[in-house]
């Protein structure tokens, strides 16, 4: 009896997804082809793993259990590619890097320079997503690296800080503040509507979190997905809202907004690096991660004047 990488490979996909077209799309290959390789894999094993219908695809009992020995095996087996790459030299060869979308449009466009000027032959590939769905990709091998905010909970994940990145609040330029230079508070985010991202991101929750904002009754998200739909709602008087320091000089070109800085305590995310502890490959991601931070606190130290 022999099973496939590939026939894992299909099978952990449509496992996933729960769908034969969307797993042979992310496959890169026919639905037929896919399916082809399931069915021999379910005939090797000799027993059933899914169960079809026009509805989806709904695991069987074995189907579940093998399927999480299908993720294990299939994150080690990306772990001994890495170990190869390693041997090649720092940074050398394919990186998956996963980023949080408050965190991509910021950050890689002064951070890709550097790491391609420092690492030419790192062959670097980008998956842009929320928290959870990253951290999922993974623990199941498809993503090498996370950079998002911290903490990442997870016994198999290990974690490196970067840097923090400080919330401003921001108001429509029409918005009356009796002086220029006083400094927001928790207090003033109850006095206008609260615009947050919708579901989902972890921006919102930190957020939220901060002096205990599940409380107040005027948040709102129009089901936004990106801080530059925040941003026009905002310049439009529609709101306010909180806006991490390191998206400040895109998002301000965007809207006509004005920022305040909070009282201290000042709320911050920490922003950092996360991947699978039995990965070889740490000492990669540290060096990709100074890098990183180097870009992001450059930008940052250019905002304090604010």
């Amino acid at each position: 009896m022999s099973i496939s990488l590939k026939q894992l490979r299909y099978f952990d996909a449509v496992a996933r997804l729960s769908h034969f077209g969307k797993a042979a799309e992310q496959c890169a290959v026919t639905q037929p082809a896919l399916s082809m390789q399931i069915q021999d894999l379910e005939q090797t094993l000799g027993v059933q793993l899914l169960e079809r219908s026009r509805k989806g695809v709904i695991l069987t009992e074995a189907g579940r259990e093998i399927a999480a020995r299908a993720e294990r095996v299939l994150a080690n087996v990306r772990d001994i590619i890495d170990t190869a790459h390693r041997q090649r030299g720092t940074l050398a060869g394919a990186l998956h890097l996963g980023v949080i979308p408050t965190l991509a449009p910021y950050v890689l466009p002064s951070a890709l320079p550097l790491i391609r000027g420092r690492f030419p032959d790192l062959d670097l590939h980008l998956r842009e997503t929320q928290t959870q769905a990253l951290v999922e990709r993974l623990l199941e091998g498809g993503l090498d690296l996370l950079l998002l905010a911290l903490p990442v909970d997870h016994p198999d994940i290990e974690t490196i800080r970067l840097f923090s990145d400080r919330f401003l609040l921001a108001l429509p330029k029409s918005r009356e503040i009796s002086t220029s230079r006083v400094r927001a508070t928790p207090e003033l985010l109850q006095q206008d509507r609260l615009l947050l991202l919708e579901e989902g991101h972890c921006l919102r929750d930190q957020a939220l979190s901060f002096c205990n904002l599940r409380r107040v009754d005027n948040i709102d998200t129009f089901g936004a997905s990106n801080l530059s739909t925040i941003v026009q709602m905002v310049s439009n008087g529609l709101g306010m809202t909180l806006l991490p320091e390191l998206s400040v000089d895109l998002e301000c070109r965007r809207g006509d907004i004005k920022l305040m800085r909070f009282s201290d305590p000042e709320p911050k995310r920490v922003v950092g690096l996360a991947f699978r502890r039995t990965s070889p490959r740490k000492d990669d991601f540290a060096a990709l991660g100074k890098l990183i931070a180097q870009a992001a606190t450059r930008q940052i130290r250019e905002m304090a004047a604010v």
